[in-house]
């Protein structure tokens, strides 16, 4: 007698399956992003494999990203934040080009890029892996062995591209940081009282948390949405395109709509 499927991840394959189209999508990934969710902050979710998938995921996602991001992302900031001041000074306001620099490049530009960095370079491959998994019925055979796939495959992915992003994301924002400077006051240490102030009044305490907030559902939804569409195609190897196409599409507009709410939030 075939035993059934694991519960977390039928009902996460079944969210919205009276309905189709792009609301059942949306809702399946909310509900595998709700699981998982769940699923991370349980200890007992966090065995020796599962700790495994998640470090591996890490490594190839944010560790081998760091250098080529880093550096794509120092070039874009040195040359936007040469515009940036040359346009203050011609206009007269170099007082306010560190502020501008720092809101434009640190707060909104560099997460919004490296959240699609994780996207293309993890998120494609997550959804093809997660895809090729459901329809192999791999997590059955998870299920029947007495191990949790939704721990112990899928909560790792999404942990890792959520740590790859914000990690990506402050570290490129240090750097940016200190390129302003260097555009903006050189090599010189006196300036660094001023710089701190300036950049400590673009940092207040709610602008941090929604900073914060913001990366972490960048990341959120670089891991789940993929995922998500992945569960909720048939099982036939040639849905995988359409998992993948699905996934990428609908995490674009998952970022450009978080992007749009934290910016009226913030400068409504």
């Amino acid at each position: 007698m075939p035993q059934p499927r694991h519960p977390s991840l039928r009902e996460t394959a079944a969210f919205g399956g009276a309905l189709f189209g792009r609301p059942a999508g949306w809702l399946r990934a909310i509900h595998f992003a709700a699981v998982a969710m769940v699923t991370a902050l349980s200890p007992s979710a966090y065995d020796r494999e599962a700790r495994r998938v998640a470090a591996r995921q890490i490594h190839f996602s944010a560790w081998q990203a760091v250098p080529g991001f880093t550096l794509a992302c120092a070039l874009l900031s040195f040359v936007l934040i040469r515009i940036v001041v040359g346009t203050a000074q011609n206009y007269g306001l170099p007082q306010y080009a560190l502020e501008l620099t720092v809101r434009v490049l640190v707060l909104e530009l560099i997460p919004i890029l490296a959240a699609l960095f994780v996207a293309l370079r993890s998120g494609a491959a997550i959804s093809i892996a997660v895809t090729l998994m459901h329809v192999r019925g791999e997590f059955d055979q998870l299920a029947r062995a007495g191990r949790d796939p939704v721990g112990g495959e899928l909560v790792p992915r999404a942990i890792g591209s959520l740590v790859a992003v914000m990690l990506l994301s402050y570290s490129s924002g240090v750097v940016a940081l200190a390129l302003a400077y260097g555009e903006l006051y050189g090599l010189s240490p006196w300036a660094l009282g001023t710089f701190v102030r300036v950049t400590g009044q673009v940092f207040e305490p709610a602008v941090v948390v929604g900073f914060v907030l913001k990366t972490m559902l960048f990341g959120a939804a670089v891991g789940a949405i993929p995922i998500g569409a992945a569960l909720g195609i048939r099982r036939d190897p040639a849905q995988a395109p359409i998992a993948v196409r699905r996934g990428m599409v609908r995490l674009g507009v998952a970022l450009a709509l978080i992007e749009i709410v934290f910016l009226a939030v913030m400068y409504a």
